[in-house]
């Protein structure tokens, strides 16, 4: 297992996770359930882990603010 490295996203990408936690207005449910929030949530680090090249179940936060956090890396294969 890779050692853990320290990030920082954008306040672009703090604004995205903290989006997809909201409540969805259940508005249209002839159209099915939405995500629950821990699953937008889920889905927001995943994106940013694969833009960023982590592993995205493996954050955890470094106390240097909202946006600074430590991941495993993504394993390359070449």
């Amino acid at each position: 297992m890779s050692d853990r490295i320290e990030y920082e996203m954008t306040e672009a990408d703090l604004t995205k996770l903290l989006d997809a936690c909201r409540p969805v207005p259940l508005i249209m449910l002839q159209c099915g359930m939405p995500k629950s929030r821990q699953e937008m949530a889920n889905d927001a680090w995943a994106d940013l882990g694969r833009r960023m090249g982590f592993q995205h179940m493996t954050v955890r936060p470094t106390g240097k603010g909202d946006r600074s956090f430590t991941a495993v890396p993504e394993e390359k294969t070449e």
